[in-house]
């Protein structure tokens, strides 16, 4: 497995990666909008860092977990260690997006898990790509640009949208599934990556085609050249942007 994670505007890159022999993952910390109470004395990259360490040693355990269980279990260690003086109670508390996916025991077959806006990929044995993903957050009442007070009365409930903070039950909203297939290659994108189909209109089967045969650090190169060729429509001109890559 390969991968690059880049910086986007931020002090601090909020993406993470992890993998092992038969998974892997990443998450996208959500950088809080200015002047929001997260009610946490803990930032961003805390949390990401935090969820990321105890996602990992869930995913290792020997009794293998379902991937919403593993996510489940690394979400109520992060609370554990949150301490008193935090309100985890707070919409607002810091978060993440994240895309999990694991090869089947057999060996034919993926698993995997999205909960908000990564992806993951997965090669068909006609030529296309699969792209899993969770959009959730693009259906809001009302439709974009959404207010401060819409997404924090949204989140982590039902109805809303998803994320990996202080309520281990995200887990089991996340976007699910396994597919059968010889080929064991996948993808995991965070958002700063995917916006080269979103928000430039790449087939999905050309930035696939661009990691296989160029790797990583070469689509984030891509990405930052459309960035600065074409502008965004909304968000961070140059945000966080992490690809990893798995192939035999």
């Amino acid at each position: 497995m390969t991968y690059a994670s880049e910086r986007g505007v931020g002090a601090r890159n909020e993406d993470y990666a992890a993998a092992a022999m038969d998974w892997a993952f990443v998450l996208d910390g959500a950088t809080a909008a200015p002047g929001v109470d997260s009610g946490c004395r803990h930032d961003v990259r805390w949390l990401v860092e935090r969820l990321g360490a105890a996602l990992a040693w869930e995913l290792s355990a020997a009794r293998r977990p379902t991937l919403p269980d593993a996510l489940a279990g690394a979400i109520e260690r992060v609370r554990a260690d949150h301490g008193g003086g935090c309100d985890l109670g707070n919409p607002d508390s810091p978060s993440a997006t994240v895309a999990v996916a694991r090869r089947a025991e057999d060996g034919a077959g993926v698993e995997y898990l999205v909960l908000a806006d990564s992806a993951v990929l997965l090669p068909d044995p006609d030529g296309k790509v699969t792209v899993v993903c969770d959009d959730r957050l693009d259906h809001l009442p009302g439709g974009r640009p959404y207010s401060r007070e819409l997404v924090s009365a949204s989140r982590n409930v039902p109805g809303g949208f998803w994320v990996a903070s202080t309520v281990a039950e995200a887990a089991h909203e996340a976007v699910t599934g396994s597919v059968r297939c010889e080929d064991p290659r996948f993808a995991l994108l965070t958002d700063g990556c995917t916006r080269l189909a979103e928000y430039y209109g790449h087939p999905w089967s050309s930035v696939w085609e661009h990691l296989d045969e160029h790797g990583p650090d070469s689509l984030i190169s891509w990405v930052r050249a459309e960035e600065r060729r074409h502008g965004v429509p909304r968000g961070k001109r140059h945000d966080d942007a992490t690809a990893l890559y798995a192939r035999p």
